[in-house]
């Protein structure tokens, strides 16, 4: 059995239950964190299966908008942009030590 080396223990405001996002889910979360209103792309934020990090986030309750950007090139179409629209506040992470009690 693999372990999971990435988890981030979390609320979504104003509930007081705690989730726990594991591996790729709490990657796309810290990224979602991290980006802001920008948001996040598999182009600017490169990872293998954002549709499923986000629907595993959506799956406990995280609210996340999907924006459809069109784009150019050798093969035109739209790509997803992803922002994070809940009110998360972190209690841990263990990609950040310092991360107990943050609120974003």
């Amino acid at each position: 059995m693999r372990k999971t080396s990435l988890t981030i223990t979390f609320r979504i405001r104003p509930d007081e239950v705690r989730l726990v996002a594991l591996g790729r889910a709490a990657w796309a979360l810290r990224q979602l964190l991290n980006a802001g209103d920008k948001g996040c792309t598999p182009i600017t934020h490169p990872g293998p299966r954002w549709s499923h990090y986000i629907w595993l986030l959506r799956g406990m309750g995280v609210l996340i908008e999907t924006i459809h950007e069109p784009h150019a090139g050798p093969f035109p179409g739209t790509h997803a942009r992803y922002t994070l629209k809940s009110e998360v506040e972190i209690f841990s992470d263990t990609s950040r030590p310092d991360a107990e009690g943050i609120a974003a």
